[in-house]
């Protein structure tokens, strides 16, 4: 087999998983705008941008109320949300697209924030409650139902009882907690994968507990 066989062999493959249909949609929360960049909500946005340096994935169309691209992962084809509408109504964006490709909430998987858990810490979740989240909340409210996956991005808790929450999810990271989260927001994607090939229980077992 020639060098331009192999080639055109690539193209081909590439060409039919892109023609594949959306079988999963993930879900990295945050708020758009450069103000709000490498903040603590922001951590599921930083998880599909450190997928997308990776990959070369692109998520740069407009559609459902959010910044989209498709790739494929755990051998699924899937639709990489950030939703544009704010943190508190990522449900919309959520809500639409499941409607649109027909995607039930079993494979629908939300990359978060979690101020429970100490900076670099990852825990998978099948289902639950919003845990405080309010972009995990308006999903939940949107999609009338808790079932669905969510890979958790430990941020750090507040630094003191006192402190505004607000103002703590809203704070960006030192540059000491920079090397952990920067870690497990690229290993969030690959427990989002896993998730997709081996189910929740395997990712669990996988990808809980202290990253760094």
């Amino acid at each position: 087999m020639s060098v331009f066989d192999i080639f055109k062999r690539l193209d081909e493959q590439k060409a039919a998983a892109a023609a594949q249909p959306i079988e999963w949609l993930v879900v990295g929360l945050g708020n758009p705008g450069s103000k709000y960049d490498n903040t603590r909500h922001n951590a599921g946005f930083h998880a599909l941008e450190s997928y997308c340096a990776r990959s070369g994935c692109k998520i740069d169309k407009m559609k459902f109320k959010a910044l989209v691209g498709e790739t494929t992962l755990g051998g699924a084809r899937v639709l990489l949300m950030k939703p544009q509408t704010f943190m508190n109504l990522s449900g919309e964006a959520v809500r639409d697209a499941a409607e649109f490709y027909k995607i039930p909430p079993a494979r629908i998987i939300v990359l978060s924030d979690d101020v429970s858990l100490d900076v670099g810490t990852l825990r998978v979740r099948p289902k639950g409650s919003a845990g405080g989240q309010n972009g995990l909340k308006n999903i939940i409210y949107h999609l009338g139902s808790e079932d669905f996956p969510r890979v958790k991005i430990g941020v750090g808790k507040k630094p003191h009882p006192e402190y505004d929450l607000a103002a703590w999810v809203l704070s960006k990271f030192t540059a000491d907690e920079q090397k952990a989260i920067d870690k497990a927001c690229a290993d969030a994607v690959d427990a989002a994968a896993c998730i997709i090939a081996e189910g929740c229980p395997a990712a669990a077992q996988k990808f809980n507990g202290k990253r760094i």
